[in-house]
Formats: structure tokens, C-alpha cells, sequence
């Protein structure tokens, strides 16, 4: 049966230290609602990091540095229009958040949650998503 090759998204996995412990940032997606990364399909005039740091700015208010190479990634599924679903690869970048800011372009679109690993695990329903904090905290736990 043929298949169309996946769609590359490119992903930034936002994360701090606060109080001491670790917290990751996750937006909701526009369409279903789903406890996702910031992410959006490659700007052909900047190289991937950037465009993942472009996204955590445009979804969620971060400024900050995205490391310049990729530290993960995974497959997914995007949900089109009329239930379409659009098999993709998202290339996650971490992106070192150096501000939050309240007024972004999609503020009012998304809600945007700063979480523990654990809990990230829990609100996520993409396997992928759960393998790639499960790296982090591994790293950074």
C-alpha cells in the first residue's frame, strides 16, 4: 500500500529550572486542544534551531536559545481539517528559556502550562512526546 512520507515539523522543548526542579512548557494545539510542544512546519530562510525558537516565541511567549542541534525526535499525528490526520517527524530542538512574555501572537489561541516532567508525561496523549521528557529527565532529572 503506498504511503505518503511524513511531513517534518520542527519542535521546541522549553525547559527551566524553577525552585530548584526541572519544568518543561507545554501549549495546547489550536484545533484539539492536546497538551503539545511548540512547533510549526520549517521556515526555508532560517535553519531549523531558529525556526524552533520562532515557534516557542509565536506559541508561547518564550524568548530564548535554541540549541543548534537537534536533541530528539519523534512521530506523530497532526489533525487536519475535516478529521484529516497528517502523519509527521518532529525534529525537537531545546530551546533554554531566557523570558516569558505575556503578549505573544497566539496568546488567547492556546493556553500554555509550565509543568514537572511528570506531570508533561501525564497530560500528553502522544507516545513520541512522552519518550523524548522522558530523555530530558534523564539528562536533567
Amino acid at each position: 500500500m503506498f504511503r505518503r512520507p511524513a511531513r517534518l515539523q520542527i519542535a521546541a522543548l522549553c525547559h527551566r529550572r524553577r525552585h530548584g526542579k526541572l519544568e518543561v512548557l507545554l501549549v495546547t494545539s489550536k484545533s484539539t486542544q492536546r497538551w503539545i510542544l511548540p512547533k510549526g512546519w520549517p521556515i526555508l530562510s532560517h535553519r531549523a534551531h531558529r525556526t524552533a525558537a520562532i515557534e516557542a516565541y509565536e506559541e508561547a511567549g518564550v524568548v530564548g536559545k535554541a540549541h543548534k542541534k537537534p536533541f530528539a525526535s519523534f512521530s506523530s499525528h497532526k489533525g487536519g481539517e475535516a478529521g484529516l490526520k497528517i502523519r509527521t517527524e518532529n525534529l525537537v530542538f531545546l530551546v533554554e528559556v531566557e523570558d516569558t512574555l505575556k503578549d505573544f501572537p497566539d496568546s488567547g489561541e492556546r493556553d500554555v502550562r509550565w509543568v514537572s516532567i511528570k506531570e508533561a508525561v501525564r497530560i500528553s496523549n502522544d507516545d513520541g512526546l512522552v519518550d523524548v521528557l522522558r530523555k530530558l529527565e534523564t539528562l536533567h532529572g
